[in-house]
């Protein structure tokens, strides 16, 4: 049970405050709702763009992570296609550190040229290494626009192209920021050594005076009921051949959601799940092969992904797979192997609550889907569910005409040809 106080200022920044004297840290985490699926079709990866440019000072901060150094304290951020989440952990003692550059940035980043163009080549360099120049490195460039036609979920977080990174131009990031990153638009958890009426005290100094922003509307276009099975096959310059099959799955707040991640569990959670038991220990189709979904706070995807081995063709991997996949849509599973995978998804969330900042970013994620207080109502809703419920997902989701299929072939070599 994670206990917590929230309040709301004037300008609409919702705060949630949980306090934990266990420990002499404390952690200050904002969440900005703005992913990748908000960006202009036409100007992608301008949400991770801005995580980077976050870090480039503001008009009072010269530089970002100095002061913060002084104070003994670190900082992240990470950018997904739904959120933007930006945390500070520094001794407690320090914590009006913390508001102070946080408050700073929100109210009055730094924008120059210069800072745009350093951060744009860093972000052009991170698309050319871990996207384009890496093996596999292009599969969410590639698997996106296959299983999402109208969703912006149809581009990667990094975006489309380098293009729309090397086009944008100071006055289309200064629209992005008046836009997104203003309180009413933001989550900000406040953990550790800290009292609720200190950090009322700190929110109302620090970030009362920012502007609220204007209110706007999403108006995403959703993505429909896939009818059609879809498939693409490359060769890359990759050492083994991979298999790739996504499905569509419900939203994080469908009914069906814990039953789903659960299925994912059975399938390929550790070395005693279904796929690995069956196609890489018994069977030795595959050397590797995982099942995971994506969470989306819009329609999701649930992901098969194997590597054959080299004597074993496409289209016997392919088959393994979904005979793996018809087994649990005609027999239930068995109660101790749904059992196992609900304890180890208890005990993952029970670890979760000794860490100060998963507490924090699951707060501030649970309180934008809704309600922070859903946090302490999870395990309970993996424990509820029902081997029945896993035959009745997997016999929704794992349907040929909604499945989307990608295939690497590894690029033969010369050598290899003689």
């Amino acid at each position: 049970m994670v206990k917590f106080n929230r309040f709301t200022l004037d300008n609409g920044l919702r705060v949630i405050v949980h306090e934990d004297n266990t420990t002499p840290m404390a952690v200050l985490n904002i969440l900005y709702d703005v992913g990748a699926r908000d960006e202009n079709p036409e100007q992608t990866g301008f949400a991770h763009l801005f995580e980077h440019l976050m870090f480039g000072g503001s008009v009072n901060i010269p530089s970002y992570d100095e002061p913060l150094q002084r104070v003994g304290g670190e900082n992240n951020a990470f950018t997904s296609n739904d959120i933007t989440n930006y945390y500070i952990t520094l001794p407690s003692a320090n914590i009006e550190t913390a508001f102070w550059l946080e408050s700073d940035r929100m109210l009055s980043l730094a924008f120059s040229e210069k800072s745009l163009e350093v951060q744009r080549n860093v972000v052009i360099e991170e698309f050319k290494q871990r996207y384009l120049n890496q093996p596999y490195g292009d599969v969410w460039l590639k698997l996106r626009p296959l299983v999402y036609k109208q969703h912006s979920y149809r581009w990667a977080t990094i975006g489309k192209t380098i293009k729309h990174i090397e086009d944008a131009r100071i006055e289309d990031v200064k629209a992005f920021f008046k836009k997104h990153y203003n309180p009413q638009n933001a989550i900000m958890v406040v953990g550790g050594d800290v009292k609720l009426e200190q950090v009322k005290q700190l929110a109302e100094k620090w970030f009362a005076p920012i502007p609220a922003g204007e209110k706007y509307h999403r108006n995403l276009s959703q993505e429909p009921e896939q009818r059609e099975e879809r498939r693409e096959t490359v060769t890359a310059k990759v050492p083994l051949n991979d298999v790739y099959i996504a499905f569509q799955m419900g939203t994080r707040l469908d009914d069906d959601f814990y039953a789903v991640e659960l299925l994912s569990d059975v399938l390929s959670r550790g070395n005693s799940s279904r796929l690995y038991r069956s196609l890489v220990q018994d069977k030795q189709i595959f050397s590797e092969v995982h099942a995971y979904i994506t969470s989306s706070l819009d329609k999701g995807m649930f992901v098969l992904e194997g590597k054959p081995l080299e004597n074993v063709s496409i289209e016997q991997a392919e088959a393994a797979l979904w005979e793996e996949l018809e087994k649990v849509k005609q027999e239930q599973i068995p109660a101790d192997e749904l059992t196992k995978v609900q304890n180890k998804t208890e005990s993952t969330m029970v670890f979760s609550e000794m860490s100060l900042l998963d507490k924090a970013m699951n707060l501030a994620s649970f309180e934008l889907l809704g309600d922070a207080d859903m946090l302490n109502q999870e395990t309970a809703r993996y424990l509820q569910v029902t081997t029945a419920h896993i035959k009745e997902v997997a016999n929704k989701i794992f349907r040929r005409d909604n499945s989307s299929t990608l295939v690497y072939l590894a690029e033969k070599t010369e050598s290899a040809l003689v």
